[in-house]
């Protein structure tokens, strides 16, 4: 049994990920900015947690004691063209997507690495590597996340530490039935981007997603970059089969 603690554990993939874990008979710290929204949840522990407050991480971690894994899942998402996209708003996603995790990581690592082991999970998505008309901003905010992981890897690699990245495709967790959009006033020129939404026929699960995170928290090792789901295994295949001096179109 292991100590897991799960960010952005209210809704969606982290709570399903809270559930899953718990059913294997893990130790789970599940936390959110508002601990209310986790009622219900059979866990070891319901705490607070804004991962955008360093005096709140601080204090979540110190309450959580001893974590053997990281599930960082807090993200937020918002559609806009860039030349539409508030800079407040992109501001506010590297904000909780990116320095989020980070933080959450920093205040963990001292403990595993005088314990000399650990795994930190950081959830990504196939837009960490890819990016698609009106999706810029929330994906470079993976982008980036996938950068530190990756510095974050070698880094730790003398002390046990485990890093990797789930990287699931879209997901019917909610944060895409109808996400946040932003438009050009008047007669939008980018209005096209927005005219079909995603396909429900290539979405995943929240729990299709849990149960991967459940398995990457378990394995006895882990890769860097695990896709997660049947269409971000195609579309990061045929990513990394592209041209890389011209911009990407996914087939």
């Amino acid at each position: 049994m292991s100590s897991i603690l799960i960010t952005g554990a209210s809704k969606g993939i982290g709570r399903a990920t809270a559930v899953e874990l718990a059913k294997r008979g893990h130790r789970v710290v599940a936390t959110a900015r508002d601990p209310r929204a986790l009622d219900g949840l059979d866990v070891d522990q319901r705490l607070r947690l804004d991962v955008t407050d360093q005096a709140s991480v601080d204090a979540a971690i110190a309450q959580a004691g001893d974590i053997d894994v990281l599930v960082s899942n807090a993200g937020v998402i918002f559609r806009a063209a860039v030349e539409a996209s508030p800079l407040a708003e992109i501001e506010r996603l590297y904000a909780q997507n990116t320095v989020g995790a980070i933080r959450v990581a920093q205040a963990l690592l001292p403990q595993m690495r005088e314990r000399r082991s650990g795994r930190l999970v950081f959830v990504s998505s196939v837009g960490g590597r890819t990016v698609f008309p009106g999706n810029a901003a929330y994906a470079a905010t993976k982008w980036a996340l996938e950068a530190f992981a990756e510095a974050l890897a070698m880094e730790l690699a003398d002390f046990g530490i485990d890093v990797t990245l789930a990287q699931p495709g879209p997901v019917s967790s909610g944060a895409l039935d109808d996400p946040l959009a932003y438009r050009l006033p008047g007669e939008d020129p980018y209005a096209y981007l927005f005219a079909q939404g995603i396909p429900q026929a290539s979405m995943i699960t929240a729990e299709e997603v849990a149960t991967a995170l459940a398995d990457l928290a378990e394995r006895p090792a882990v890769p860097l970059r695990v896709p997660v789901g049947a269409v971000a295994e195609k579309t990061l295949a045929a990513r990394d089969a592209a041209p890389y001096d011209r911009p990407f179109v996914r087939g």
